[in-house]
C-alpha cells in the first residue's frame, strides 16, 4: 500500500477509503509531517526501562471501535509510551487506565482495563479516535501537523456518520478540532465565536452531533482531582442519554 509523504497525498488517501479498515491502514502508512515521524520512531526505538524488552508500534495510531458508534471520543493524539507502544489508543498508559474504567462502569466497554491490542477489549456503541495520529514531542502538535492530520479525522466522521449522534471531546484541543468538521462533513458553518470549551460544556446542532467537552484524562487532571471518576460518569451518562444508548 502507498505510503502517504506530503498533506496532498493524505487527502488523497484518506478520501478513498472505502471503509473504516481500509481508513486504519492508510493512517498507519503515513509519513506526512518529519517532526513527528522523527519523534515516534525515536521513542520506539529508544523505549522507556519499564518497556525495554517490548517491541513498540511506532506508527500513527488509527482509531479504534465499532463501525455503528454513537458516541464518538475525541483525544489530542497518542501517548509515547502508550497508543505509540502498543498500536492502540489510550491503550497502556494510565491516562487509558482511567478512560476505559469509566467505560466499563457505563457498560460501554467489556472489561475496565486496557493494556495491548490483544486484551479482548471491545467496545459497544463507541469509537474512539484523536485529532492527531502520532505522538507528538511534549505532547504538542504544531498547528500545521494538525491540519495535515485533519483528513483523517474528516473520513473517520464520514464512516460513522450515518449513526453518530455525541462526541466527547477529551480538552480544549479536540474541542477546537471539531469545528472544522462541522465545515468538511456536515457541510454545516461552525458557529461563531466559538463556544467555549469547558468541562461538562454542551453544543447542539441541528443537523450535527451534540458536542460535550470534557477535561482530559491525563495525569495531570486526574492525580490532582481535577478529573474525578464522578465527573466522567456524569460525562458518559449524558452522552449515553444523548445518544440513545441504554
Amino acid at each position: 500500500m502507498a505510503e502517504s509523504r506530503t498533506p496532498e497525498q493524505v487527502v488523497a488517501r484518506a478520501a478513498r477509503a472505502t471503509d473504516l479498515a481500509d481508513l486504519d491502514a492508510g493512517v498507519s502508512d503515513c509519513f506526512a509531517c518529519p517532526r513527528l515521524v522523527q519523534w515516534r520512531e525515536e521513542v520506539a526505538r529508544t523505549r522507556r526501562a519499564a518497556f525495554r524488552d517490548q517491541e513498540y508500534w511506532g506508527r500513527p495510531v488509527p482509531g479504534f471501535g465499532t463501525a455503528d458508534a454513537r458516541i464518538a471520543i475525541l483525544g489530542l493524539a497518542p501517548a509515547a509510551h502508550g497508543g505509540n507502544r502498543t498500536g492502540r489508543i489510550f491503550t497502556g498508559d494510565r491516562s487509558g487506565d482511567v478512560l476505559f474504567a469509566a467505560l466499563h462502569r457505563a457498560g460501554l466497554a467489556n472489561q475496565p482495563t486496557s493494556v495491548a491490542a490483544d486484551d479482548g477489549l471491545t467496545l459497544r456503541d463507541i469509537r474512539i479516535f484523536s485529532a492527531v495520529r502520532c505522538a507528538p514531542p511534549d505532547n504538542k502538535p504544531t498547528p500545521q501537523e494538525r491540519d495535515t492530520c485533519a483528513p483523517w479525522l474528516h473520513r473517520e466522521v464520514t464512516l460513522i456518520r450515518p449513526t453518530l449522534r455525541v462526541v466527547v471531546a477529551l480538552g480544549a484541543f479536540a474541542w477546537a478540532a471539531w469545528w472544522p468538521v462541522l465545515r468538511q462533513v456536515y457541510g454545516l458553518r461552525p458557529p461563531s465565536p466559538r463556544p467555549a470549551f469547558g468541562h461538562g460544556a454542551h453544543w447542539s446542532g441541528t443537523a450535527a452531533p451534540d458536542l460535550l467537552g470534557c477535561y482530559h484524562v491525563s495525569q495531570q487532571n486526574t492525580f490532582t482531582g481535577r478529573l474525578t471518576p464522578e465527573m466522567l460518569d456524569d460525562v458518559f451518562g449524558q452522552a449515553k442519554q444523548l445518544a440513545g444508548v441504554d
